[in-house]
C-alpha cells in the first residue's frame, strides 16, 4: 500500500477554487495595464519644432516659471487689436494652434502660442491634466499681458489646454475666453475616454475608470474629484464662449452645454455656446474653418478691439 500524497494535486481542486484563480489572475493582469496606461498617458510629450514660419513673423520665447521653462513663439499685433493666448490639447505642441495664431494674426491680433508643460519643447516631466499646466499658463497668461499692457487679451482653451486654464491661479483674468471641447471633470473625462475605448466592452467601464482614477494620487500626488474646471467658472467674471462637436465622445454636448451653462450662471447672462455639427472631438477650426472664424474670431473681435474713444 502506498502513502497518500502529503500534498493534494491541483488537479484535484473544486472547480469554485478554480474560478476563483482564473478571477485573481484576471484582476492582476487588468490592474497591470491600468498602471501601464495610466503611466503612458502621463509621460512627457516631447518634440522638436522648428523655427516660426515666416508668415507669422513671430519670436521664440521663454517664460520662467516654477517648474522650468515654457516655450512658444510670440507675435505682436496692430495697436488696439488685442492679443490672443493659444492653448493646444493634451499630447500636442504650439503647432496645433498654428493655423488659428496666422488667421488672427492677419486680422490684426497679437498672439502667443505655448507648448503646455511638459509638451513639445516646454519643461516638465509629467502630464498632470490641469494643475501643473496651469501653472505654465498662469505664466505665459501673465507674461503676454505685461508685453501688451494697453490692450486686452483674450485665451482660445482647447481641451487640457482650455482646462489648465480654468484650474490655474491667475493673477489677473483675460478680457474674454474661448473654451473649446473642455471636460467640466476629471472623472467625467476618464471615464468617456475609457468607453470611447472600450467600444462593445463599455459595460466594464465602471471597473476599469476607478482603476484609472486611483493611481493618480500616487502618481501626481493629485486627488482627482477635486479637479473640476466647471466649478472654477464660478468665479469667472469675464465673456466665455463655449465649443463642441456634436459628435463628441470625449466632451459629449450634454457636457459642453454644461460648461455653458456654469458659465452664464456665473455672470447672470447668456455666453455664446456653439456645438458643431458633426464634428467630433477634434481640431475645430481645421473642420470648419469659415464658420468658426467668422464665430468665434467675430466674438473676440466684440470683447477686444478697443475703439478711439476708450483709449
Amino acid at each position: 500500500m502506498t502513502d497518500p500524497a502529503l500534498t493534494p494535486s491541483i488537479f484535484s481542486l473544486h472547480p469554485l477554487a478554480w474560478v476563483a484563480a482564473a478571477l485573481a489572475v484576471l484582476m492582476l493582469v487588468v490592474l497591470a495595464l491600468a498602471w501601464w496606461a495610466a503611466g503612458w498617458l502621463s509621460q512627457p510629450y516631447r518634440q522638436q519644432i522648428a523655427e516660426p514660419p515666416a508668415a507669422l513673423g513671430a519670436n521664440a520665447v521663454e517664460i520662467a516659471t516654477a517648474q522650468g521653462m515654457v516655450r512658444g513663439w510670440y507675435a505682436a499685433g496692430t495697436p488696439g487689436q488685442g492679443a490672443v493666448l493659444l492653448l493646444h490639447g493634451v499630447r500636442a505642441d504650439r503647432r496645433a494652434m498654428l493655423p488659428r495664431a496666422l488667421a488672427l494674426h492677419a486680422r490684426g491680433h497679437g498672439v502667443l502660442l505655448i507648448d503646455l508643460p511638459a509638451h513639445g519643447q516646454s519643461d516638465g516631466e509629467i502630464l498632470s491634466f490641469g494643475p501643473r499646466e496651469g501653472l505654465g499658463i498662469a505664466a505665459a497668461l501673465a507674461w503676454l499681458q505685461a508685453q501688451q499692457p494697453t490692450e486686452r487679451v483674450a485665451v482660445i482653451g482647447a481641451s487640457l489646454g482650455g482646462a489648465g486654464l480654468l484650474m490655474a491661479e491667475l493673477a489677473r483674468l483675460p478680457d474674454a475666453v474661448v473654451l473649446e471641447a473642455v471636460f467640466p471633470s476629471m472623472e467625467a473625462a476618464v471615464d468617456n475616454r475609457v468607453r470611447a475605448v472600450l467600444g462593445s466592452l463599455t459595460p466594464l467601464a465602471p471597473i476599469a475608470t476607478p482603476l484609472l482614477l486611483w493611481q493618480m494620487p500616487l502618481r501626481l500626488g493629485l486627488d482627482p474629484h477635486q479637479l473640476r474646471p466647471i466649478d472654477r467658472l464660478a468665479g469667472w467674471t469675464r465673456p466665455v464662449m463655449v465649443l463642441g462637436g456634436t459628435q463628441d465622445r470625449y466632451t459629449p454636448p450634454a457636457e459642453t452645454r454644461q460648461m455653458a451653462e456654469a458659465a452664464s450662471q456665473a455672470q447672470q447672462s447668456p455666453q455664446p455656446l456653439w456645438l458643431v455639427p458633426g464634428a467630433a472631438h477634434v481640431d475645430l477650426h481645421q473642420f470648419a474653418p469659415q464658420a468658426y472664424e467668422a464665430q468665434v474670431f467675430g466674438f473676440l473681435r466684440t470683447h477686444l478691439q478697443v475703439n478711439e474713444q476708450s483709449r
